[in-house]
């Protein structure tokens, strides 16, 4: 048979390597007593409700779900005052990276992005085999003046997050405004949210959306609001974006259940606010155990640290996994990046962390 070769883009590729999952380290190691600190996932799972109101919606099964989204739509309008002619969902939020990549930028443009950002910009910039534009970080944050001066005439789409994954770094509402200030009307602006929900005091995007027709805000369910395994994101943008956005969106992206479970983690309110309390408690577990074995950390308004092991993080990661802790190897020299789990979690990682670095924690 003849090979057909794939796009010029798609043959460059690397696929995405998400976190390792628990079944796999039991099935190449043997070991049971496992805790996955690798995926930025809710330590507390999802709220009671959500599995309440999944259960009753079990017989829709054998259904299409609604490709318009209405149920959820209608949420997310009554929680953020969006209407629905100006929101896009997806299946979690990578799903839309790839629809506003998809959207706007052809192999003749180019993406503006950060170093030390989501992985998924560069993969989505790839796969259309447009220019990436990869602007150098500002010590681990985004370097807001040098990537609004970095876009060029064929540049069409700039991806940026707020707080940002990996490093869990943060930019203020003033550079935000200033920034998109800078960029022509005709470059879209996308502002990943993905981990907003654990300080929302931090930074308002919304109030944003009127004032700059070319930004979309992206969001996620999947992390606070505790639906990873559902895969739910949406999108908050213009109706003029939203409509180009709908017109590739697949009529069913987001499922029945997960738009049933999505509604009720958006209504409950406690969960996330203990969620909050939890990821917190969780951050200041975690800094003060890794300055008690004299390392160092970026500060984080996610629920994630990157932690600073003053060794090979190839190494390290794999030193973990035989001690049953899985954490994530992000590419960062001398890095790795460690969710923020349950109290017992966080102790266990922090002993196992001081074992495979033959470190003792100083009082």
């Amino acid at each position: 048979m003849t090979f057909v070769p794939a796009n010029e883009g798609i043959a460059k590729l690397k696929p995405y390597q998400p976190g390792k999952p628990i079944s796999e380290l039991e099935r190449e190691l043997g070991i049971t007593d496992i805790v996955k600190l690798a995926s930025n996932e809710n330590p507390l799972g999802c709220s009671a409700k959500v599995k309440e109101a999944v259960a009753a919606e079990l017989a829709e099964i054998g259904r299409y779900p609604d490709g318009g989204g209405f149920i959820l739509k209608d949420q997310i309008q009554a929680q953020f005052g969006v209407v629905h002619d100006r929101i896009t969902l997806g299946n979690g939020s990578n799903d839309l990276l790839e629809i506003f990549a998809r959207s706007f930028v052809s192999e003749k443009d180019s993406v503006v992005y950060s170093q030390h950002a989501f992985a998924v910009y560069g993969l989505v910039t790839q796969a259309i085999n447009a220019q990436a534009i990869e602007v150098p970080a500002k010590g681990f944050s985004h370097d807001l003046d040098a990537m609004a001066a970095a876009v060029q005439a064929n540049t069409k789409l700039i991806f940026i997050a707020n707080p940002n994954n990996p490093t869990g770094t943060w930019f203020e509402e003033a550079e935000f405004d200033a920034f998109m200030q800078k960029i022509p009307s005709n470059v879209i602006v996308v502002l990943d949210e993905a981990y907003v929900e654990y300080f929302p005091e931090n930074f308002n995007s919304l109030k944003f959306l009127d004032q700059y027709s070319n930004l979309i805000v992206s969001r996620t369910m999947s992390k606070c609001y505790g639906l990873a395994a559902l895969r739910v994101g949406f999108a908050l943008a213009s109706v003029e974006v939203t409509d180009y956005l709908n017109r590739i969106r697949q009529p069913f992206n987001v499922n029945h259940l997960a738009m049933v479970a999505a509604v009720a983690a958006l209504k409950d309110e406690a969960f996330i606010e203990q969620s909050r309390v939890v990821n917190k408690a969780g951050m200041a577990q975690l800094e003060a155990g890794v300055t008690a074995l004299g390392l160092s950390f970026e500060p984080s308004r996610a629920n994630f640290l990157l932690i600073n092991v003053n060794a090979d993080p190839a190494q390290t990661f794999a030193a973990l996994l035989k001690e049953g802790v899985i954490v994530r190897h992000v590419g960062i020299a001398n890095h790795l990046r460690v969710s923020i789990g349950t109290e017992a979690e966080n102790e266990k990682f922090l002993a196992a962390l001081a074992k495979v670095l033959g470190l003792e924690a100083k009082a």
